[in-house]
């Protein structure tokens, strides 16, 4: 399985922080917000990696990372998103890297306490289709929503003003080689970009879609209350942490 970071887009919520760097190279803790997904992906066994970028700064990741020698990589791969089309259209600058076999995509601001290496073996043991990781939220509004019946997600809704779930999707997603193909049939939203929400929702049209509940803390850093608490919840438990029970 190949490993997808997107860390593109201008970071407009963070701004003036934006003003001068990339909203994925400011500082979690003590390192910077893009090594935290990278780590995600080599902790759970996924070291063939690419790093989607954007805006007036897309260099300083080469600066940063180079061939992810400090991660222990032999290299890393790098594309570029022009403009800010959304998260499918980012992802789908990725199919020629994918070269047919599944995928795992990390949001390059998403941070997480443990890891995701039980979800990552079940997926690669899944004949097809696609997989998502749930957390319970106090502010579902905020993110993509689960629906679920009968313990299958039945719509996920972006955003919802009144949600009738806690259950955020969060910025990690599983996908076989179909996700390029379903990319290329989406139309903008009302925002004018390519949601990955409607990607989610084609593969559970499809019947195509498992889930599982991550374990321990979750969060995203794109505005200043999640930055302020991913900084805190690093600090005081760490993140991408590896218990015995969680390579069960």
């Amino acid at each position: 399985m190949k490993g997808i970071i997107l860390a593109g887009g201008l970071g407009t919520r963070l701004s003036p922080l934006t003003r001068i760097t990339n909203k994925h190279l400011l500082p979690i803790y003590n390192k910077p917000m893009i090594y935290y997904p990278i780590e995600t992906l080599i902790n759970a066994g996924i070291t063939d990696i690419m790093v989607v970028t954007g805006g007036n700064y897309a260099g300083d990741f080469l600066r940063l990372l180079g061939n992810g020698k400090e991660f222990g990589l032999k290299h890393m791969n790098y594309t570029y998103q022009e403009g800010e089309g959304g998260i499918a259209d980012a992802l789908s600058l990725a199919e020629y890297f994918a070269e047919g076999e599944k995928i795992c995509v990390v949001l390059g601001d998403n941070i997480i306490e443990r890891n995701i290496i039980k979800a990552v073996r079940d997926f690669e043991k899944q004949k097809e289709g696609a997989k998502i990781l749930l957390k319970e939220v106090p502010d579902p509004e905020r993110f993509g929503v689960a629906y679920m019946q009968e313990g299958r997600i039945v719509e996920i809704v972006e955003k919802p003003k009144k949600p009738r779930s806690n259950l955020a999707v969060i910025g990690i997603y599983m996908y076989d080689e179909r996700v390029f193909d379903i990319i290329k049939t989406l139309k903008p939203s009302d925002r004018g970009e390519l949601e990955i929400t409607d990607v989610n929702n084609a593969y559970i049209r499809e019947g195509k879609m498992t889930w599982e509940m991550l374990k321990g803390w979750w969060t995203d850093a794109g505005t200043f209350e999640s930055l302020l608490r991913a900084n805190l919840l690093v600090s005081q438990t760490g993140a991408n942490n590896v218990d015995p029970e969680d390579r069960a």
